[in-house]
């Protein structure tokens, strides 16, 4: 009952606060402005991530409060928020984002929730913010048209929490109130056209909550080594489309740090019209890979092992076809829902 009142509570959260925030990015002129590579029509409020990480923290607080991940998954999601807003506003360096990243992946592993896979803490910490760092940059690189990175999000969150409830009932509820917050998001943000977007201080602790979620889930010790691939299936669309815009961009000598129109969104648009099509393909596609990351941790570590590379190996094919020339993305014309 508490993962359904997470859900709904972080939803109904959710809704109230981004009309506020519309408001406030509007009091304090804080828009996203269509230049370059960008293709909204007009400028659009920034700020959705307030919205999000208000509903998820309420839900959270009241449903899964007692929890020993609550407060450091708080803490940096808190902290990321006020990054990324900063971030949206002023641009930071690329190097002050990551050192702040590795900082709150550290809070992460000290209150207990990281990768135990060397028996060093030194080496375990390393793979655990690296870990952080990836999933965070990840879903902050899928937040490139209406809805995707809240599509996934909260499917992804939802899945995990039904992978957590039983074992960790306080975990699940925290995975549901992350969902319940990104999909309450959607209804302003995949409006025609977006009323309000998450920027990266809405991506990047969405991205961080979503990592830590994973890294805590219970039931996956005796994974050993074997559930470092099943991570990367349970992270899903986000780490497939960061493979393809570096592969992408390398292939053309771009960088791969510069903004593009090459994403794993902008190939499926033209294909699905519009971007309300490309969330629901996102959100199809996600069940299937976190569902089949979730069914891999209930195996042995060799046959989970076996399982999610094969997985990541179809997820190189598919790659590998993005690529051709029938999957060019499409020309930089302004987006609708």
């Amino acid at each position: 009952m508490n993962l359904e009142l997470a859900f709904a509570v972080a939803l109904g959260a959710t809704l109230i606060a981004t009309p506020l925030a519309i408001r406030l990015a509007q009091a304090t002129g804080f828009f996203d402005h269509p230049v370059g590579y960008k293709g909204h029509g007009s400028p659009t409020p920034y700020l959705g991530g307030i919205a999000v990480i208000a509903g998820f923290l309420a839900a959270g607080a009241l449903f899964g409060g007692h929890s020993s991940a609550f407060l450091p998954i708080a803490v940096g999601a808190i902290v990321l928020l006020g990054v990324g807003t900063v971030d949206d506003r002023y641009e930071l360096s690329p190097l002050a984002r990551l050192a702040i990243e590795a900082a709150v992946a550290c809070v992460l592993y000290v209150a207990g929730i990281g990768w135990s896979l060397f028996g060093n803490d030194a080496l375990d910490l390393l793979v655990s913010v690296a870990f952080v760092i990836g999933v965070v940059n990840a879903y902050n690189l899928m937040d490139n048209m209406d809805g995707a990175t809240s599509t996934v999000a909260g499917v992804s969150a939802a899945v995990l929490g039904v992978l957590a409830a039983e074992k960790n009932p306080e975990l699940g509820a925290l995975a549901f109130a992350l969902s319940g917050a990104c999909f309450g998001f959607l209804r302003f943000n995949l409006a025609a056209p977006a009323r309000i977007f998450l920027g990266d201080g809405g991506s990047m602790p969405i991205g961080f909550v979503v990592a830590a979620l994973i890294m805590a889930m219970p039931g996956t010790t005796h994974l050993g080594w074997g559930f470092v691939p099943v991570a990367v299936v349970l992270v899903g669309l986000p780490a497939l489309d960061t493979t393809l815009v570096v592969v992408s961009r390398l292939r053309r000598g771009a960088g791969v740090f510069t903004g593009g129109r090459d994403h794993l969104t902008h190939r499926l648009r033209p294909k699905l019209g519009s971007a309300r099509s490309v969330a629901v393909v996102l959100g199809a596609s996600q069940v299937a890979l976190v569902t089949a990351g979730a069914i891999l941790v209930d195996m042995g570590p060799s046959l989970a092992a076996l399982g999610a590379t094969c997985v990541i190996a179809i997820g190189v094919a598919v790659v590998a076809r993005l690529e051709s020339p029938g999957w060019a993305p499409e020309p930089a014309t302004e987006w609708s829902a």
